[in-house]
């Protein structure tokens, strides 16, 4: 059974409230193939770095983290990284927070846009499409190197 949980351990600014995000995170899950329980953390840049540098080590925030396991997996997004992005990008916090989504969802199922050679960038692309939202991380290049799997 797949199952799509979202809390904030910090206050999410605009007008997207948690229920419509877990929506959207259930929607993201199905279109990335993920089975299995997913947790969606969305956190202050210090947790996000604190997560990064015990997992990753790499002592920085990121916008980021995903955390794959056997059956779904750990999703952890900076929120504070999230608001910058979309007003560098044009568009509201919580449509960032669904490109985030969707990104950490892809590296759960299995993509890595460091070592496959566009693959991710692609289906990213595609599902970008499908779930009608703005220009995918990848396509964008935002903070490519900071994003991966620990």
């Amino acid at each position: 059974m797949e199952r799509t949980a979202v809390t904030a351990s910090t206050k999410v600014s605009g007008r997207t409230p948690l229920a419509a995000l877990r929506s959207f995170a259930r929607q993201a899950q199905r279109a990335a193939g993920v089975r299995g329980e997913v947790c969606i953390l969305l956190a202050t840049d210090a947790e996000i770095q604190r997560l990064n540098r015990k997992f990753r080590g790499q002592d920085r925030a990121t916008d980021v983290l995903s955390f794959p396991a056997a059956r779904g997996g750990d999703i952890a997004i900076s929120t504070a990284k999230a608001q910058a992005q979309a007003r560098r990008h044009g568009h509201a916090t919580g449509e960032e927070i669904k490109i985030l989504i969707l990104h950490g969802m892809l590296h759960l199922a299995g993509y890595d846009h460091e070592r496959d050679n566009g693959r991710m960038a692609r289906r990213e692309e595609r599902l970008r499409r499908q779930l009608r939202l703005p220009a995918g991380l990848i396509s964008r290049g935002d903070n490519a190197r900071s994003r991966s799997k620990p």
